[in-house]
């Protein structure tokens, strides 16, 4: 199985199967997607797109950039779920260098994984659920918020915290494919500072390891969160093969 799909209009857009979990499971391809944000999806990405079957699409953005940007395109079959875990927002702590890349990553989710549990839980929840499948989570860049429920649902499957990390790191690649195309637009970039288009593996290892030391796992944060056990074990039934 590919796990990047080749879309013109999106950047981020990959399958999370394939990674080894409980048991030595592999996580079923074709059932969970993560992207960036799919307002840009036209034309043949879009007949691409709906050959995928996607049954739900969960959206994370904040609903100021919904509103800004639009949703996903509809079609018949498709759910759509705009869910927007509460969080600080990113431009009211600025990055120091000091601090290093990774660790104000790092930092940022915990923040996220704190202040937004309800709606990280309520994201789980709809991938726990065997009917929304297949599902694609996103937000904009497709790497923070759209990581941290990707990495926490991967972490209940069974998934190790080094593939976790390197699913996440291959959006630095996608932030650069990203860029590029808006430069051919001749969009004018403004100066933003260097984690918002970074995701290095060391990122998501300390929030994983830090996570499991606050919670003991990603299962116990989930639990607290509001997800019940029955959910964890739908989640899965239906993702590991």
């Amino acid at each position: 199985m590919d796990r990047t799909l080749p879309f013109t209009t999106t950047f981020n857009f990959r399958d999370v199967g394939g990674y080894l979990g409980h048991d030595g499971r592999p996580v079923r391809w074709r059932r969970l997607f993560r992207s960036d944000s799919l307002h840009r999806l036209d034309g043949g990405d879009t007949e691409a797109f709906a050959a995928l079957g996607v049954r739900t699409v969960i959206d994370l953005r904040r609903p100021r950039e919904v509103t800004r940007d639009g949703r996903v395109p509809a079609y018949v079959g498709l759910g759509y779920r705009h869910i927007h875990p509460e969080h600080q927002d990113w431009d009211e702590i600025p990055f120091e260098e000091e601090v290093g890349v990774a660790r104000y990553l790092a930092n940022r989710y915990h923040d996220l994984a704190e202040q937004g549990a309800a709606g990280i839980c309520a994201a789980v929840g709809v991938i726990a659920d065997e009917g929304a499948a297949p599902v694609v989570v996103h937000c904009v860049a497709g790497k923070d918020r759209t990581g941290v429920v990707c990495a926490l649902t991967l972490s209940a499957l069974g998934v190790s915290d080094q593939d976790i990390a390197a699913d996440y790191a291959l959006s630095t690649a996608a932030s650069v494919r990203f860029t590029e195309f808006l430069r051919s637009r001749a969009v004018r970039l403004q100066e933003v500072p260097r984690p918002y288009f970074s995701s290095p593996a060391e990122a998501m290892l300390l929030f994983l390891r830090e996570l499991r030391e606050r919670h003991g796992s990603a299962e116990g944060y989930l639990l607290a969160a509001g997800i019940t056990p029955e959910q964890l074990s739908a989640l899965r039934t239906h993702l590991l093969s």
